[in-house]
């Protein structure tokens, strides 16, 4: 009698990453905490660097010092040195870890490209980059329905970037943006787990992650209702994404979803709609 032969694995199963040894909450903890704590050494390293700027440039003009505009130039800088600040450091910390801690394989890398040569792994991308900003609408209008109108706390950074430099923004929001926390949320924190075996928790972890990281509590004057209602959007956000990349197998068709979403909803902030 011959032996039997087992059922071909679906394509996001053959791109899975093997499985690594050792406890996955583990590694998901210690690839969550080098990235904060690399955030936070890059963005306090870049944020003095702002204010050496700023008083070289004060003695240059011949102005005298003044420590309190220093130091709001480290705490509270403009909305396009915010940006810059969020981008280096952001981004840094993604690249870094990845490269430290979840560097792709020559295989996969070329299962990678393998999956971006399917229609379908882009026919995924927009429709679930279409699905995020319309679920992201939909939990918005039915938050105002409550009596809830959450303000998130870049917003005004961002409309103010906008302001000042728009192609820029657009570019950081529709492409810088999405590419460096893909790398990061989905690339690494989630794909720790869904290599190991446990991609539904990989996603439910890194989506969390992904909506502590964009809304923090305590740094805005939203109510309990008002965060809860953006932690919902940014998470529902971060576990599509997930999903995407697991269905296609390609980092690319997450960044792709990220991009279009956050592309058209720029494109709607800019011509007044919220």
């Amino acid at each position: 009698m011959s032996a039997s032969v087992p059922p071909p694995l679906p394509a996001a199963a053959v791109s899975a990453p093997d499985r690594v040894p050792g406890s996955p909450l583990t590694g998901f903890a210690i690839d969550l905490g080098m990235a904060m704590g690399l955030l936070l050494m890059l963005s306090t390293l870049l944020s003095i660097g702002v204010a050496l700027v700023t008083g070289l440039s004060a003695l240059a003009r011949g102005e005298i010092l003044d420590i309190d505009t220093l130091l709001q130039s480290m705490t509270q800088p403009g909305g396009m040195a915010m940006i810059w600040l969020t981008l280096l450091s952001t981004g840094g910390a993604a690249v870094c870890v990845y490269l430290l801690r979840d560097k792709a394989t020559a295989a996969q890398r070329q299962a990678s490209r393998e999956a971006c040569t399917r229609a379908s792994t882009w026919g995924w991308a927009v429709l679930v980059g279409l699905g995020t900003l319309a679920t992201s609408s939909l939990i918005g209008w039915l938050g105002q329905q409550a009596g809830s109108q959450p303000e998130p706390t870049n917003e005004a950074m961002i409309r103010g970037a906008f302001d000042q430099s728009p192609v820029f923004m657009f570019l950081f929001a529709a492409l810088l943006a999405p590419a460096y926390e893909e790398l990061l949320f989905r690339r690494v924190l989630f794909g720790r787990l869904w290599r190991a075996g446990r991609p539904w928790l990989g996603m439910a972890l890194s989506s969390t992650a992904f909506a502590l990281i964009h809304e923090l509590p305590g740094l805005s004057d939203n109510s309990v209702p008002a965060t809860l209602q953006l932690w919902l959007t940014y998470g529902l956000m971060g576990a599509a994404f997930a999903w995407v990349y697991r269905r296609t197998g390609s980092l690319w068709a997450a960044i792709a979803a990220h991009a279009l979403n956050n592309a058209i909803a720029c494109a709607l902030m800019l011509l007044g709609y919220a």
